[in-house]
């Protein structure tokens, strides 16, 4: 899947966006990069999550802050076993995505003032 096609998705109090969807959000919340204390979700790394109700597959599109990321192997078991917490989720399947290449201004303002960048 091309990223253009990929909508960037931040905002949890978005009204068109599903339960199911929040919940997934929500448990990536819980995921953190072992050396940033902060969650991959604020830091920009969630790039879309979406989620099939007739199939009960969630799909995540996710970057890491570099490709030599130390945690590249990991990342992706970590996510899966996050999203697949959640009532409704029977399989997740990530994707990782390099275009666009991660940020810093991908943060959320959360994670900014966490990392005393603001």
């Amino acid at each position: 899947m091309e990223f253009d096609e990929v909508p960037y998705r931040r905002d949890l109090d978005d009204e068109n966006l599903p339960a199911i969807e929040k919940d997934i959000i929500l448990q990536l919340k819980t995921v953190f990069d072992p050396e940033i204390p902060v969650d991959i979700y604020e830091l920009g790394l969630i790039y879309n999550v979406s989620y099939d109700e007739n199939t009960g597959i969630a799909e995540v599109w996710f970057s890491l802050t570099a490709p030599a990321c130390p945690v590249a192997d990991s990342m992706p078991y970590w996510i899966v076993e996050a999203v697949e917490r959640v009532d409704g989720v029977d399989e997740c399947i990530t994707h990782i995505e390099w275009d666009p290449p991660w940020r810093m201004d991908m943060m959320s303002l959360e994670a900014k003032i966490e990392l005393n960048m603001i």
